[in-house]
């Protein structure tokens, strides 16, 4: 988010209600919205200061004045942090929408100064896409828009319209989303190759068939914990199956578990870079599966934000042209 918007507006006369609360403001400064969103962004008022370039005694004020207007403490001491309040988490999305909503009319349609953007963008994907394609994203934005912080958020086990609550400004990867309104973009298709360790026994003894394969004990993937998925199915083709030990979380996870054992791993082939750097071996699946999709997602309210727009090229010219 923009560390400063200008004067959104000298004052203005409002009633604001949200889930059953009533308060009437007379000349709220609607600055008070952009510190209130960076409040909640930063979880803390230092931090938050330093983003709009004020004093911390200063910010302190305004989180008085914001609390004052609000009726509701906003942030709270939590050991050496602060957190949000029930209310702030449930108009932090709305907050964040209307403060992007009023950069975009104070900005030239199809334009952004990079040079000068101070943002922060917070993506949703796997960590195995962050480690493939993550370094060249933050070179590029360095070089491009020095003022601009990348946040990736990892995939959670429980599903979530991050989206539209704003919790995050696009979502990279194999998407799932159901959201009639999230605007997909298909990049590009990806497949799965099988990982073991060096000297592991599938290596020797002849060609990887389905049922060499099969016979071997393998490691999962999955953010759910799930034990079975398109391996397993395109194996139950053949009238085979193959032993699952486990799952891991994450993809880099999977492939340190691997390293150490012999146990049968996945990575993507786009990823194969990270298998690469442990010294471990990939090759090919002796299976038909099913493709895999990759795609950006984000919220229609970003649509028209040239800063926006820009983030989404980036990585989009990223993923098109391979990891780094």
């Amino acid at each position: 988010m923009s560390a400063t918007v200008g004067r959104l507006g000298p004052v203005i006369q409002c009633k604001f209600h949200k889930r059953g609360m009533h308060v009437t403001h007379s000349g709220l400064d609607l600055n008070l919205l952009v510190a209130l969103d960076l409040l909640l962004e930063e979880g803390s008022v230092s931090g938050a200061a330093a983003r709009m370039h004020l004093s911390e005694p200063a910010m302190s004020r305004t989180l008085g004045r914001i609390r004052k207007a609000l009726g509701d403490p906003v942030l709270v001491r939590a050991g050496r942090g602060l957190v949000p309040t029930p209310h702030a988490l449930a108009i932090r999305a709305e907050v964040r929408a209307v403060v992007e909503r009023a950069q975009g009319l104070f900005t030239a349609a199809g334009q952004v100064d990079l040079a000068t953007l101070t943002r922060t963008f917070t993506v949703l994907a796997h960590d195995a896409f962050a480690a493939a394609f993550g370094p060249a994203l933050f070179a590029r934005a360095a070089a491009e828009a020095p003022g601009v912080r990348l946040r990736f958020l990892a995939e959670s086990h429980r599903d979530g319209p991050a989206l539209r609550e704003g919790v995050a400004d696009l979502e990279a990867g194999v998407i799932d989303t159901t959201s009639p309104e999230v605007r997909v973009e298909h990049v590009f298709d990806d497949r799965m190759l099988a990982v073991v360790r060096p000297g592991h026994p599938l290596l020797s003894g002849g060609p990887v068939t389905a049922g060499r394969f099969a016979a071997a004990h393998h490691l999962s993937v999955s953010r759910r914990g799930r034990l079975h998925g398109p391996v397993d199915t395109a194996l139950a083709g053949l009238g085979l199956a193959r032993t699952v030990v486990g799952s891991a979380p994450t993809f880099p996870a999977a492939l340190f578990t691997v390293r150490g054992s012999d146990l049968v791993g996945l990575v993507a082939a786009r990823a194969r870079g990270l298998a690469d750097a442990l010294g471990l071996v990939t090759f090919e699946i002796p299976l038909d599966l099913p493709v895999m999709p990759f795609g950006l997602a984000w919220h229609p309210r970003h649509q028209a934000d040239p800063a926006h727009a820009w983030l989404r090229g980036c990585v989009r010219e990223l993923m098109t042209s391979g990891p780094s």
